[in-house]
């Protein structure tokens, strides 16, 4: 009778551990579902194993199964249906407005209005875009037509038109 005590906690050890670590593998956070499931693991283990061979054998056919299991998550995070929730698909184009900050050329010969007194660093608005500007050493008032006449990596210099 004892026996079949023992055999029936093992079994649920092994169970509620499986369930455990697949949480943890497809939800990482702070590892408690995953130290509590490997704690029920080694207690399964331990009730079941009556030599050291077979305590050895059950553990490497335990991280055999969650090394599939985790095989399985990363292919889903990929290419499955964890990969729609994970991977961001949009694209950030230069023709729908979006800019790089490496890309500023884009902004050169541009004509545009001063946002902000530029004296000589301020805003301007250039093709619908607020971005940092400097003036040559000229004083430009608020609302002035400018034109990008530089760009030296992220800095833009304007003159006034």
């Amino acid at each position: 009778m004892e026996a079949v005590d023992v055999n029936m906690i093992a079994i649920f050890c092994f169970a509620f551990g499986f369930i455990l670590m697949v949480i943890e593998i497809f939800h990482p956070g702070f590892g408690i579902f995953g130290i509590f499931g490997g704690i029920l693991l080694i207690v399964g283990i331990v009730l079941m194993a009556k030599t050291l061979m077979e305590a050895i054998i059950m553990f490497i056919v335990i991280l055999a199964l969650l090394g599939f299991i985790f095989a399985i998550a990363i292919q889903s995070a990929s290419k499955g249906r964890l990969s729609k929730i994970l991977i961001l698909h949009s694209e950030q184009k230069k023709e729908t407005g979006y800019i790089g900050t490496e890309d500023l050329n884009y902004f050169l010969d541009v004509e545009g209005e001063a946002l902000t007194i530029l004296r000589p660093a301020g805003t301007a608005n250039l093709k619908g875009v607020n971005v940092d500007v400097v003036t040559e050493g000229d004083f430009i008032s608020k609302g002035e037509k400018v034109k990008v006449i530089k760009v030296q990596g992220r800095r833009i210099v304007v003159r006034k038109i």
